[in-house]
């Protein structure tokens, strides 16, 4: 597959999928030493297999939807079991062995089960005392990401661009607003028509 990406297009409806470059962005080796952070990308050169899916506006009737993906994985025998769902970028991270292993295979409408497991992390990470806490874990919870047609979209309040940086927004509130950001930003290699993703860092 060369750098162009090949397009489907049905009137207003666009989809790609394929490989390009990853638009995430993240000192993630930072984030695992303790918040010490520097400032390098771990996603700079690093591609995924993107799915891109544009839908006008209009289709949603001027009302507010929410959205959650998940990813499924064949196990023996053929059959296939849900092994990693999100909306918001990271939050599994804040559980542990069977907590986090029951998160990722669950869904947004059984997520007030996990208000407790979020609320004891931010107690930790954050200072939070427990009743700030259990507050702030449902705004994490569930775990959907809300997107108004009539307002621009910006992460958290309103779906999230590829230029939002999720992840600082994250770490503000797993900190308690004493961490707010890892010194990394958007990529450059992001292109202004569909799919938007840059093309991949290596010939697949």
């Amino acid at each position: 597959m060369g750098p162009a990406a090949q397009v489907t297009e049905t009137g207003p409806y666009c989809f790609f999928a394929g490989w390009r470059s990853d638009p995430l962005f993240c000192d993630v080796q930072g984030a695992k030493n303790n918040l010490q952070f520097t400032g390098k990308d771990f996603f700079a050169d690093k591609d995924v297999c993107s799915i891109v899916l544009e839908v006008p506006n209009a289709a949603f009737e001027s009302q507010e939807i929410q959205l959650w993906a998940s990813t499924l994985a064949t196990v023996e025998g053929g059959g296939r079991i849900q092994a990693d769902r999100g909306a918001r970028p990271a939050q599994a991270v804040i559980l542990v062995d069977e907590e986090r292993d029951a998160y990722l295979a669950g869904e947004p409408a059984k997520d007030d089960r996990f208000v407790s497991y979020f609320a004891h992390a931010l107690e930790h990470t954050g200072g939070y005392g427990p009743p700030e806490a259990k507050q702030v874990a449902r705004t994490l919870l569930p775990d959907l990401l809300s997107y108004d047609p009539a307002r621009p979209a910006s992460f958290p309040d309103n779906d999230r661009t590829l230029t939002d940086d999720a992840f600082d927004s994250f770490r503000c509130i797993l900190t308690n607003g004493r961490v707010t950001e890892d010194g990394v930003g958007p990529h450059h290699d992001l292109i202004p028509e569909f799919p938007y993703v840059g093309p991949p860092h290596r010939a697949a």
